[in-house]
This record gives C-alpha cells, sequence and structure tokens, in this order.
C-alpha cells in the first residue's frame, strides 16, 4: 500500500477527500450528489425516537466510539431518510423487516417498533409485518421479531400506565 497516495492514504486536512470535492471523472459521469443533512437528521430523531432512547443510546455510543453516534445520525437520517421515494411509514416498515431477517439486533429492533408506534404504525400493522416475513426470512426469525414486538408493546404498556405517556 502507497501511503504516499492520497487516495490510499485517506482523508487529510489538506487533500482532496477532506474538502468534500469531486472527482472529475464522477463529475463527468452526472453522479446525483448524496444529500447529507445533519439538522435534518437530528430533526427527524427527534420525530422518531423518544428522548429515553435518544440520550440512552447515543451518550453511551458516543462515550464508546466518539463521533459514531453524529455520523450514524447524519448519514442515516439526515441523508438516506431524506431520500424521496418512500414515505417515513414505507421506511419504518422496511426497517422492521430488515432488522427483523437479520435476527440479533433485538435492542434496534425494539427501537423501531417505538419509532413506528410514534409515527402511527398500530401494534396491529407492526405484528403483522413481522408474520408476513415467516415465509421469506424463516418462522424462527419472524418469531424472534414478535417476541421483540410483544416485549415492546408490554413496555408502552407499562409507561402508559405509569403515568409516562409512551407510544
Amino acid at each position: 500500500m502507497d501511503l504516499a497516495d492520497p487516495v490510499l492514504a485517506g482523508p487529510t486536512a489538506t487533500g482532496p477527500t477532506a474538502t468534500g470535492s469531486v472527482p472529475a471523472d464522477v463529475t463527468a459521469a452526472g453522479l446525483v450528489p448524496a444529500p447529507f443533512d445533519r439538522a435534518a437528521g437530528y430533526a427527524l430523531l427527534d420525530r422518531l425516537a423518544d428522548p429515553r432512547t435518544r440520550t440512552g443510546t447515543l451518550g453511551p455510543l458516543d462515550e464508546l466510539a466518539p463521533g459514531f453516534p453524529d455520523w450514524i445520525v447524519t448519514t442515516l437520517f439526515g441523508g438516506t431518510y431524506q431520500r424521496p421515494g418512500l414515505a417515513l411509514r414505507d421506511r419504518q416498515v422496511a426497517n422492521l423487516a430488515a432488522l427483523t431477517a437479520l435476527g440479533g439486533v433485538e435492542p434496534q429492533l425494539a427501537d423501531h417498533v417505538r419509532n413506528s408506534l410514534r409515527i402511527g404504525l398500530t401494534r396491529e400493522e407492526i405484528t403483522e409485518v413481522l408474520v408476513h416475513l415467516a415465509p421469506y426470512v424463516g418462522v424462527p426469525k419472524a418469531l424472534a421479531g414478535l417476541r421483540v414486538a410483544a416485549a415492546t408493546f408490554a413496555e408502552a404498556d407499562d409507561a402508559a400506565a405509569a403515568g409516562a405517556g409512551a407510544p
């Protein structure tokens, strides 16, 4: 590996990758630039996630991996989610399906079940998304997703009964 080559060496304070310039051949190809809007990302995260989820997830993660939560919010919520073509509700259905298919990501799936409730999906719709996945991802993964949803619904019920106002 030739670290004298600025592309192989990675971003530097003075290199072209640090300034955000785009190579001429990419510009000539007519590629559409991807939006990365940090403010829009944090605004959307505020809409999707409750304060407990935001502070309980982002703060500890930033302590472990400084800057990583900001990267997630900026690229995901300020980038991918900002693309045209899918409503927020449709993106949440896709997230529920993808996380269930992955398996082993129960905390993230629970967050997205809560997020889905916050933006108006019903418990029945969330449940049906997970049931619908069984022939595609396998019954065990669909059942695991349903267990996460059931626990998240119960948590929401407990919070509502305690007066916390969770969905």
